[in-house]
């Protein structure tokens, strides 16, 4: 069967058509072969030939277009993803997945450095199925992946098992085996250009048959590791920018908490100072310091006894008379004083805070403060320069006692050398000192030895102050007078001789008389303290405190007013008052018992009674006058009121 040649023009425009719909090489090869069929003249065959090999070089060059434009797409796609990077992992993931799908591998993954482990481990897999092969770690140097971070360089291979170019390992080879490859690209992530570029992990395409890279795959997976090594420390970059933001947030709060606590310093600082030199006191500079701190505050002085107290704390601001609790309670003080002098800073101790008050190394008291035991630095720094401005205030307000205690002490130098002289310019010249004589006042007598002598008349200074009272030194003595409070003569002696003892660190008598009021009084008082010293130091009692009234049938001899019916009185009053109240003869039965020697047969016979009726007088005796009656010292007393007593006509 002939077929009629048809002309050229004819397959001509069916390599177009193909070309024009993208049909495949082998499509175009047809058309010459069916030119051939038709009977095509050998210059016709010739020239469909010539045009189909023109054709499948367009083809080719289409499908080169076509997938360099896939390339960049990927390429465009992956700097948008690198553009918009919230999470690197994603990113990653994205990369490794275009590479895989532009290669046309079975798989692809990617390699980073584990820093801490010193070796690389599998970041992202795409298309594997082997759990051994995605848990691989690579040692530097190892592996196909090891030789390109150890080069910085892309290594191909057709076929890794039988490649001898790189360091083969067990555990890599089984991991490749499990998962079948055979042919691996692998490409460096690289940070910088030249020999200065860092590489920071690996990108890979891999096939389960044998292949060959193009070069143009290489570049490709090579811009493709670009992206990955920019998304990386770009990520990285992030990270580090959010952590010095994190770290400037926080240097910026703790700059501006500084700051402000600062200035609350200043601040705070400038109103003590103001409130002092606006004539302020202790007690002011205290309610101060516990607006500012929102806390109890109390100032003590070097003995810890109170001087002032803010809020629910501080026992009082007396300095009256101390019970054991008391005592201890100041002794707690004065110690932890001593330790924040030692720390040259506040302490915390028994839920409170102790800043000692200085003035060089003399301790003038302490601020406690009560109820911030999370006192901050600011705070804490606060409350130790309100300690300072309080130990100024009180080192200024002893220099003003001192000295007007100076002045006032003259007064009572004059008026005990020669109260008779000017009585009434006396009690002048007080008032304008602001010292009334014509008051009742407690008069103290106090005397130390050895080299605490000398420390003694600044001791009592310092225990005066702010008490209202004044002392003075006179023949080898300090003589104290104080306004009258709750305690008396005797009372105020102990509590005087207990607190001036601590401030010269040494054993102190003192001798307590009154109340006086007027010169010649006072004068009379301190002659009786006198006395009453002399009688301490005889007595063995060297380092207490005591009054006339309190020596017993001493104070009737060393006393001026020699009051009999008083020492009688307190010897013998609970016999006396049963005796008038029950019409008993306990009086008379204890004065025979004593005339008697103390014998009960001789006392019955003196008495005529039964020795019973004796034993049970004496019997009552003892629950009137307590378990001691019959001792020595105090039967000498109850002898000398009995003695005194029958003498007065009683």
């Amino acid at each position: 069967m002939s077929h009629t040649p048809q002309s050229p023009a004819r397959h001509l425009r069916r390599l177009l058509e193909l070309l024009a719909a993208g049909a495949p090489a082998e499509e175009l090869g047809t058309v010459a072969a069916e030119a051939r069929r038709n009977g095509a003249t050998a210059e016709d065959l010739a020239e469909v030939e010539q045009a189909t090999e023109a054709a499948l070089r367009v083809h080719s060059t289409l499908r080169q277009h076509r997938r360099r434009e896939a390339e960049l797409t990927a390429l465009f796609d992956t700097a948008g993803d690198l553009a918009a990077l919230r999470d690197l992992d994603a990113v990653l993931r994205s990369i490794v997945r275009r590479a895989r799908m532009l290669l046309g591998t079975d798989t692809a993954y990617l390699t980073l450095p584990d820093e801490e482990a010193g070796d690389t481990f599998m970041r992202v897999t795409d298309g594997s199925v082997s759990e051994l092969f995605q848990n691989l770690r690579l040692q530097l140097g190892e592996g196909l992946g090891g030789l390109v971070a150890q080069t910085a360089r892309p290594y191909a291979t057709p076929d890794y098992r039988t490649d001898d170019r790189f360091l083969h390992t067990g555990s890599i080879d089984a991991g490749v085996l499990d998962e079948g490859l055979v042919a691996i690209l692998g490409v460096p992530l690289l940070l910088g250009s030249g020999s200065g570029g860092q590489v920071i992990g690996a990108l890979f395409a891999a096939d389960r048959t044998p292949r060959t890279f193009a070069p143009d795959e290489v570049a490709l997976l090579c811009s493709l590791a670009d992206h990955a090594a920019i998304a990386i420390d770009t990520a990285k970059a992030m990270a580090d920018a959010r952590i010095a933001l994190a770290e400037l947030a926080e240097a910026n709060a703790v700059i501006g908490e500084h700051s402000a606590a600062i200035q609350r310093a200043e601040e705070s600082h400038d109103r003590l100072t103001d409130l002092v030199l606006r004539g302020g006191d202790v007690a002011d500079v205290a309610d101060a310091v516990a607006g500012l701190l929102k806390g109890d505050v109390a100032v003590h002085d070097g003995s810890g006894r109170p001087l002032t107290a803010v809020g629910a704390h501080g026992g009082g601001a007396s300095g009256s008379g101390e019970d054991g609790a008391g005592a201890a309670e100041a002794a707690d003080l004065v110690a932890a004083a001593k330790r924040s002098r030692a720390a040259a800073r506040a302490v915390f101790r028994d839920g409170r805070w102790v800043c000692a008050m200085l003035a060089g190394q003399e301790l003038l008291g302490c601020l406690v403060l009560y109820g911030r035991p999370d006192l901050d630095g600011p705070d804490q720094r606060l409350f130790e320069r309100s300690s300072v401005v309080t130990s100024l205030l009180l080192l200024l307000r002893r220099s003003v006692a001192e000295t007007e205690n100076r002045v006032r002490g003259d007064l009572i130098t004059d008026l005990l050398t020669a109260p008779d002289r000017d009585p009434a310019g006396l009690v002048a010249r007080g008032r304008r000192l602001g010292f009334d004589l014509d008051r009742p006042h407690i008069l103290l007598a106090a005397r130390t030895g050895g080299e605490a002598r000398d420390r003694l008349a600044d001791a009592a200074v310092q225990y005066l102050f702010g008490g209202g009272g004044v002392s003075a030194e006179h023949e080898g003595a300090v003589v104290l007078l104080l306004p009258p409070g709750g305690a008396g003569p005797g009372e105020a002696a102990r509590l005087a001789a207990g607190q001036l003892g601590q401030l010269v660190g040494s054993p102190v008598t003192v001798a307590g008389a009154g109340p006086a009021a007027g010169p010649r009084a006072i004068a009379d008082a301190h002659t009786e303290g006198v006395r009453c010293l002399r009688a301490l130091r005889v007595l063995g009692r060297a380092g207490q405190g005591a009054s006339v009234a309190e020596l017993g049938f001493l104070g009737v001899l060393l006393g001026d007013h020699h009051d009999v019916d008083g020492f009688v009185t307190t010897a013998l009053g609970p016999l006396l008052e049963y005796d008038a109240q029950r019409g008993t003869q306990l009086v008379r039965t204890l004065r025979a018992y004593f005339d008697c020697g103390g014998s009960l047969t001789r006392a019955k016979e003196d008495l005529h009674v039964h020795v019973n009726t004796v034993v049970q007088r004496l019997d009552r005796v003892q629950a009137l006058l307590g378990p001691d009656w019959n001792t020595p010292e105090q039967a000498l007393e109850l002898q000398l009121a009995l003695r005194l007593h029958l003498l007065s006509g009683a």
